[in-house]
């Protein structure tokens, strides 16, 4: 821990000579029977396997994941005539025709075949179970004093349970140092671990043995021959007494004491030698003790993990399951300050645990499924999914695992390029609202959400960001022909619409939503001209092409032409009548005012567009919208609320959000309404299962507390009442390299310190008041 006193331009800053954090608080979840199902299993992963065990006592079912494994193929489902009707689609629109403009992009402007609902698109599967039955030399077993843990500081899970007098125990762990899973079986009295292991999925899957390996293999549709993805899973056993034999399709165990179960799998995607790799990782698994793997394992984990400390006041451990605290929490949410605290470190556990470098980024389902044909295929949704899954790594200081969807949007642009000229005869680069593994880019299906092109601005914001908290400029420098390419797309796609002179997007649409014809038909439509989130993005996008282009010291004149196109385009947000931000540069009737998406409000979060001091009218315009739209809907447009609430720096606003996030839900039908919340293994219910409602929690709580979006770093902009008495926080991050420690009284920061790689002068507020500081060195 750096101590050092250091002294800012103006003022000495307050803190101590020594920062020590308080007690911790116990971070876990826990339980006391067994899951009853997959939405009370706990996750585990390392960023490519995924494990998710039950805790069973007579029959464990563990659900196994790669983030690999993918059924599908590339394919180009460019309409190359596409850009021949975006003459007419333009003239309807000019027209006010918006509805014939939509028919004719159902009819010519769409991507060719059944887009994300065929076999070639693909989708993320579950590669399978792992089922242990146990056979405890009774009839009638019944355990009693269960046990079932998650710890989040160590990344490992346990069950423990008594039969007969017998203690019985599991660890399990993905591990991140022999890229194997792992699980741990004990008895406390000699020979009483008898049981069968068998893996299995639902199709496309053979399983065999070959003298004490259990193994399942089989190859993924990829939508054309059949002949898709290839997948393996080899199991083996490690005995202490006892002995091990095998069936055609399981191992058998019989009379152990201790057993160590070593699960190595992988698929073929961009991994020729992936069953050589699957079989060298197991061997050398095996040779090891499982206490070192055990202790490399929790150490480099804790690398990234222990890297942020929040308390609010909560010290110790929660003696309730964590089902119970849910149900606490939902009660009195005031008084249980320990429930933002495990939902935020829950949060970076879950970034940590479903991607890494060289990887892929987290999906829909972050890295944990168990179908084989997962809700919405378990893709990348490119109208804030995707997005949202990469909202808080950044802040919460794990900013490396920003860089698989780098890799991801890299792997786009070259495609991007063909479905620029193909749908509009355009420069640069554009993707619209879906993608997958395979570098989809064309627009979706129907007209009504497929054609939305903010897909690839959006992403350029993200990977912006990793620069912008980072300051590394040889990273900046690779990104920069992504930056550009997108920018070039909107900027040459740009007409002038006659009603007020402004150049925008045609056709436009805001993500998923509609409105209704000014006619008075009674007809509705979602195409139209500069949907308010493309002037948005386009604004951000431009500014920063514009600063790094400036930073790296070339395309002057392209620079020039951006600085020209923000003079043209609309202002981050229009005024309706009615006081609210409209979502559409016509002041449209919305179908439905409490849509899940609030796409307009991008100004707000991610960019920095829309500020309370920056733009106070615009700003009070979004808090109109927000409370038209209101407070419920799917998890990850609860969470994004909390986001623009805490932007707004409304605190108890922000924090009412987060109640509603935390909503206990049993649901898992697919709902696109109200009715969002959390399983009891704290995983987001749209529902079913969408892991971004937990990622944008974990950012929200983070834009609560640590703003730096303004030009300085900005303590407790958002905190509300029922945090102010005290608390503190270490390792958040901020934009321009800054590592940020603070503790508050009374919703008062008592002492704060900021320190950088590259010690150099920030803005800071602290209680109201903005003062330049020297950075100390880390």
């Amino acid at each position: 821990m750096i101590t050092k006193r250091f002294t800012s331009i103006t003022t000495v800053l307050l803190f101590a000579s020594t920062w020590s954090f308080a007690q911790k608080q116990v971070l876990r979840l826990h339980y006391d029977k067994p899951a009853a199902t997959w939405e009370e299993t706990l996750p585990l992963g390392n960023g490519r396997l995924g494990m998710m065990p039950d805790g069973g006592v007579n029959d464990e079912k563990i659900v196994l994941n790669d983030i690999t494994l993918w059924s599908g193929s590339p394919q180009d489902a460019n309409n190359y005539d596409a850009y021949k009707s975006l003459p007419q689609i333009r003239e309807l629109l000019l027209a006010g025709k918006n509805v014939e403009a939509q028919a004719l992009i159902d009819k010519d402007f769409v991507c060719k075949g059944p887009g994300s609902g065929g076999r070639q698109w693909g989708c993320y599967q579950v590669l399978g179970d792992l089922d242990l039955k146990f056979d405890y030399k009774q009839a009638d077993a019944k355990a009693t004093n269960y046990q079932r843990e998650l710890s989040l500081s160590n990344a490992m899970a346990n069950c423990s349970y008594q039969v007969n007098g017998v203690t019985y125990k599991r660890e399990y762990f993905t591990s991140f140092g022999d890229d194997v899973d792992m699980i741990r079986l004990t008895a406390d009295k000699p020979g009483q671990l008898n049981f069968s292991i068998n893996m299995s999925r639902p199709e496309r899957s053979v399983t065999s043995t070959s003298g004490n390996t259990l193994q399942m293999q089989g190859r993924l549709d990829n939508g054309t021959d059949g002949n898709g993805m290839q997948y393996l899973a080899n199991v083996r056993a490690k005995l202490t007494g006892g002995s091990i034999s095998s069936t055609s399709n399981s191992l058998v165990v019989k009379n152990a004491t201790e057993v160590i179960i070593y699960i190595s799998a992988a698929t073929d995607f961009r991994k020729p030698d992936f069953k050589q790799c699957i079989q060298r990782d197991l061997d050398a698994a095996m040779k090891r003790p499982y206490a070192q793997q055990k202790q490399q394992h929790i150490a480099n984990f804790q690398k990234l993990f222990n890297r942020v400390d929040i308390n609010l006041g909560v010290n110790g451990d929660n003696p309730e399951t964590t089902d119970q605290q849910l149900l606490s929490f939902h009660k009195s949410p005031d008084t249980h300050k320990d429930m933002p605290v495990l939902f935020f470190q829950f949060g970076r556990y879950l970034s940590i645990c479903s991607t890494r470098i060289g990887l892929l980024p987290p999906n829909l389902q972050g890295l944990w499924a168990n179908q084989i044909h997962t809700p919405w295929n378990g893709d990348y949704h490119l109208d804030v999914n995707v997005q949202m899954n990469h909202f808080p790594v950044e802040v919460a200081n794990l900013s490396e695992l920003n860089l698989p969807l780098v890799e991801l949007v890299r792997g786009l642009v070259k495609n991007g390029e063909k479905t620029a000229k193909a749908y509009y005869n355009a420069d640069g680069w554009v993707a619209h609202v879906i993608t997958n593994v395979w570098g989809f880019t064309e627009p979706g299906e129907s007209a009504s959400w497929g054609v939305t092109k903010a897909g690839s601005g959006w992403l350029c914001s993200n990977i912006w960001d990793h620069y912008a908290f980072t300051n590394d400029k040889a990273y900046l420098k690779s990104i920069y022909p992504i930056l550009k390419g997108s920018a070039q797309f909107y900027s040459s796609i740009l007409i002038k619409d006659p009603k007020t002179g402004w150049m925008v997007t045609a056709p436009s649409s805001s993500p998923e939503n509609s409105f209704m014809m000014p006619d008075g038909s009674g007809r509705h439509a979602s195409i139209c001209m500069g949907a308010t989130i493309d002037n948005q993005i386009m604004r951000e996008l431009f500014t920063n092409v514009i600063t790094a282009s400036e930073t790296l010291g070339i395309d002057p004149a392209f620079r020039d032409t951006l600085k020209v196109r923000l003079k043209q385009i609309p202002p981050a947000g229009v005024v309706s009548k009615d006081g609210r931000i409209q979502e559409w540069l016509e002041d449209y009737q919305e179908t439905e005012p409490q849509h899940r998406h609030i796409s307009h409000l991008y100004g707000i979060y991610p960019a920095a567009e829309i500020t309370p001091e920056g733009t106070p009218e615009l700003a009070e315009a979004a808090k109109k919208t927000l409370n038209v739209r209101g407070d419920d809907g799917p998890s990850w447009s609860i969470a994004y609320k909390q986001l623009f609430w805490a932007r707004l720096h409304d605190g108890n606003r922000a924090y009412k959000l987060f109640t509603e996030i935390m909503k206990p839900t049993l649901r898992t039908d697919i709902n696109y309404g109200s009715g969002g919340g959390i399983y009891a293994n704290l995983l987001s219910a749209g529902p079913p299962f969408q892991i971004d409602g937990n990622f944008g929690t974990t950012a929200g709580i983070a834009e609560m507390l640590i703003q730096s979006h303004e030009g300085y770093i900005n303590l407790l902009p958002a905190i509300p009442d029922c945090w102010k008495a005290s608390g503190e926080v270490k390792g958040l991050r901020a934009r321009g390299n800054f590592t940020v420690d603070f503790k508050w009284k009374d919703g008062k920061v008592t002492s704060y310190k900021i320190i950088s790689t590259t010690p150099h002068s920030v803005k800071v507020k602290v209680n109201g008041a903005i003062k330049t500081v020297t950075a100390q060195k880390a």
